[in-house]
């Protein structure tokens, strides 16, 4: 080995046994009264909370046709904030109809009342009992958030959530709800072959037994809430609203407006509120981009 090499080597040999002594990440306390969502990551073999340092500013007057949707979850939210019976919360239905950003609304009408949220990725959901040992003790209340959530039917996240839904030998932290989202009303996918009460020679004696244990995770979140897509009128009315909200009242959506807005959305194959926001944004900047030029030619 060349020298070159002997001293990368030793170097990288001294920069492991610094690195063993450096204090854990996953023991770095977050201050729970500044700090109200953060996410866990994992980093070098340990996990830890990341705080979030800027959120979605999103607010619960920002959602719009999904009123019944809203009522429910808020009132779960509501009795657990109370320290009243609660439940875990799953929320499925169309892509973009407001699920993950009804969560993030609900924490910033409550985070004032010890509401915290923990951002945890399908990948990370083996150590949930990790996580959940380090804020069971704490005196906020706690939603373990799982954005758009599905499982294969070998991923090792899927045995530990359900675990964690309703507790092992040690019951449930009671500061503790776990709120997610899916496209997938059961969260694992599901065959046609499954609803054959009969099988194949060679397959699964039981099949029904297989379908329960599918059914068995969704059926463990003691709240469904669904949401479906958006009608046109209601999609115009999301548009429009954004394109208000954007500009400051500047700029309100005439009937040219609308008439993009449904093209935007033509173009996309999807009328859902995150569609509509997409289109407010692209609208409301090329017309404060033209407005800045004009200035500049004055």
């Amino acid at each position: 080995m060349s020298d070159w090499g002997n001293v990368l080597e030793r170097a990288e040999s001294l920069l492991q046994r610094l690195e063993s002594h450096l204090p854990e990440r996953t023991n770095l306390a977050i201050d729970w009264k500044k700090v109200f969502a953060s996410r866990w990551r994992f980093y070098n073999e340990r996990g830890f909370l990341q705080p979030v340092e800027i959120s979605d500013p999103i607010h619960v007057r920002d959602l719009s046709a999904i009123d019944d949707q809203i009522k429910l979850v808020e009132m779960n939210t509501r009795q657990f904030i109370a320290g009243l019976p609660s439940n875990n919360v799953l929320l499925t239905g169309s892509k973009g109809t407001g699920k993950s950003s009804l969560i993030k609304a609900l924490l910033n009408k409550y985070a004032k009342k010890n509401l915290r949220l923990i951002e945890v990725d399908k990948a990370h959901l083996y150590q949930l009992p990790q996580i959940m040992d380090l804020i069971s003790k704490d005196p906020y209340r706690f939603i373990i958030f799982c954005d758009d959530l599905s499982f294969g039917s070998d991923d090792e996240g899927y045995k530990t959530l359900k675990v964690a839904l309703d507790g092992s030998v040690a019951s449930a932290s009671e500061n503790i709800l776990i709120y997610a989202t899916s496209n997938r009303r059961h969260l694992l996918p599901e065959y046609m072959s499954e609803n054959l009460e009969s099988t194949y020679k060679g397959e699964e004696i039981h099949a029904g037994e297989n379908v329960e244990e599918k059914i068995s995770l969704s059926e463990r979140f003691g709240v469904w809430v669904h949401f479906d897509g958006f009608t046109q009128d209601e999609y115009v009315k999301i548009a429009s609203y954004w394109v208000r909200m954007l500009s400051e009242d500047t700029y309100q959506a005439d009937e040219e407006v609308v008439r993009r807005s449904l093209q935007w959305a033509l173009e996309r194959g999807s009328r859902s509120g995150r569609v509509a926001y997409q289109f407010a944004k692209n609208e409301v900047g090329s017309r404060k981009l033209k407005e800045m030029k004009k200035n500049r030619v004055k």
